[in-house]
């Protein structure tokens, strides 16, 4: 596993990194967000789902649970699982249809849907420095690894 560490001073370094990284992602892609409430989850999201192309805001699925995006003939799934009360609620909303070989899905509060999500191939941890964050991304995959070795 290969893991690499930022310090982001604030909320425009956030944004920066989910630009570069959208500078060298492709479908087929899963990736996890974790850390505290208001780490900078969605704010990295908004980075990288505007760089791939998507004119427009960016908000947090918080309540729709899934928020996506047609992107230049990528599927892009933007999830918050944070309000998930049982992960079976997935099986509902037909979470396997959502993961295929042209999407790129973002999954926030990824243990919420534990045992129902694939696997990731980038896992993101935000976690709070002072008034800053710290972005640690670790690599679980071959393509993770490829993804990871680009961003640096």
């Amino acid at each position: 596993m290969k893991e690499v560490s930022f310090f982001l001073e604030n909320e425009n370094e956030t944004v920066e990194l989910g630009r570069r990284l959208a500078g060298v992602v492709s479908a087929p892609l899963v990736i996890y967000l974790t850390g505290e409430l208001g780490a900078g989850k969605t704010t990295f999201s908004r980075g990288l789902i505007q760089s791939l192309g998507h004119q427009g805001a960016v908000k947090s699925p918080t309540y729709t649970l899934v928020e996506p995006y047609e992107i230049n003939g990528v599927e892009v799934y933007h999830f918050d699982l944070y309000r998930l009360m049982e992960p079976e609620e997935l099986e509902f909303m037909g979470i396997r249809d959502y993961f295929n070989d042209t999407s790129l899905c973002i999954v926030e509060w990824p243990d919420r849907g534990q045992g129902l999500l694939p696997d990731a191939d980038l896992h993101l941890h935000l976690s709070y420095q002072d008034n800053a964050r710290n972005l640690k991304i670790c690599a679980l995959s071959k393509q993770g690894e490829a993804l990871l070795s680009k961003l640096k």
